[in-house]
């Protein structure tokens, strides 16, 4: 019989929300734990006052209270070896190694990663001298990619349309230093066409599992316009999935896996290969190694399956063994930001809306970018919160989730009104 545990969740943002969310639906959770959490994960788990970066800190907690299982949110913890640092104390977590991490850490190891795999992706270049990357602009032109090699939050990819544009950039990242030492190795690569998509997968290090595929919105504005973002809504299926689309990245994943393994290497957790899809080929624009934020908030509430039976399946290297059940309605996630978002935000509004929102049939507001101030919710960060909806088509999800985005209020708040809408056009198409 499987064993009940405290279970530590690490983060703080809606992700981590939609996953406290999960976890506390587990029959086999005890007291979940959550470090540093957020006004809306406080409902459900005991907030930690330690942040996600603390690995000493994490790992001090973890074996204080001895809890049977980590499951790490962002990034950031991973890239810094938290899993590597519990492993050494025998406590299980879910996530990658440092060195399985280095495939969302570091932009130039993917891109030489893939090419080894023998996985389609753009061609490229990467600089550690400003001079010289500005003299590969001149020489190839625009459109173009700059990408800061490093972790910059979701925003350290500018899709240059002029080459003024990618010089800028160029001088953002390597001059100004914007994203810290994450620009001091910048990555150009040639623009690919077609439409994105993100493909989840979970792997144990030998098998690939496929989750539902999903779809991000990466700009800040309606229609794909201004700066890129962590991520302004998600829907999910993503109809430009195809099972062809699948059946190809999923082989693709296994030789991204098996030449990690090679590498001595073992990969265990999510795999999240960002796609472009072009006539239904896909291309791997990058790597995350973790659940996406806000894909992760429409595949939690699409996910039937145990979220601890399927964590400890992937640590224990039995994933071949799991077949996840999914509900079959679609779901959508429209994300409230701050004002100033994706640039400095203003903190500090008061939210209101939030229980008429979740009184909303099949509807539930994960929060991230906010803290509790006596009895208020107040905003804390640039993504707010991610209304996600489930409904009986795509249509349907985001007509529900809009009806809950139209009972929240607080001061500046801004909303994409698309999200979503491409993809029911290709449904009815």
């Amino acid at each position: 019989m499987a064993r009940d545990m405290d279970v530590l969740l690490v983060g703080g943002g809606g992700r981590e929300h939609a996953l406290a969310w999960k976890l506390r639906q587990s029959p086999r959770v005890n007291r979940l734990y959550c470090a540093p959490g957020n006004g809306g994960i406080a409902a459900l788990a005991e907030i930690v006052p330690i942040t996600a970066d603390d690995v000493a800190g994490l790992v001090a907690f973890a074996e204080q209270k001895k809890v049977g299982l980590v499951v790490v949110g962002p990034e950031l913890p991973l890239t810094l070896g938290l899993v590597d640092e519990l492993a050494a104390r025998g406590i299980r977590a879910f996530g990658p190694t440092k060195e399985g991490a280095q495939l969302e850490g570091s932009k130039a190891f993917t891109k030489e990663l893939l090419a080894e795999a023998g996985v389609t992706t753009a061609r490229y270049a990467q600089f550690t001298d400003a001079a010289a990357a500005h003299a590969y602009l001149d020489a190839n032109g625009a459109p173009i990619v700059v990408k800061a090699d490093g972790l910059a939050a979701g925003k350290g990819v500018y899709v240059c349309a002029t080459l003024d544009e990618a010089h800028a950039a160029i001088d953002e990242m390597m001059d100004a230093r914007v994203f810290g030492s994450a620009g001091s190795l910048v990555v150009i690569e040639d623009v690919l066409r077609g439409e994105e998509a993100s493909f989840l997968a979970l792997t144990d290090g030998i098998t690939v599992v496929p989750l539902a595929s999903s779809q991000d919105h990466k700009r800040i504005f309606d229609d794909d316009k201004g700066p890129n973002t962590g991520g302004m809504g998600a829907i999910s299926p993503a109809p430009v999935v195809t099972a062809d689309v699948e059946r190809r990245v999923v082989a693709d994943l296994q030789k991204v896996v098996a030449v990690l393994r090679g590498r001595g290497i073992v990969y265990k957790g999510i795999l999240y290969a960002g796609l472009m899809i072009d006539g239904g080929v896909p291309s791997v624009l990058e790597f995350n190694c973790r659940f996406g934020d806000p894909e992760c908030q429409p595949l939690m509430v699409r996910l039937q399956s145990d979220l601890v039976d399927v964590c400890e399946a992937v640590i224990d290297g039995t994933l071949d063994r799991v077949t996840l059940e999914w509900d079959p309605r679609a779901a959508a996630c429209v994300v409230i930001a701050a004002p100033g978002y994706p640039g400095t935000v203003e903190k500090g509004g008061t939210i209101e809306g939030l229980a008429d929102a979740d009184r909303i049939d099949d509807c539930i507001v994960f929060q991230a970018g906010t803290k509790r101030a006596g009895d208020a919710i107040v905003t804390d960060g640039g993504r707010v919160l991610g209304v996600t909806a489930l409904g009986a088509t795509l249509a349907g999800a985001r007509e529900r989730a809009y009806q809950a985005v139209g009972r929240i209020r607080f001061p500046g708040m801004q909303y994409r009104k698309d999200i979503g809408r491409h993809a029911v056009g290709r449904t009815r198409g």
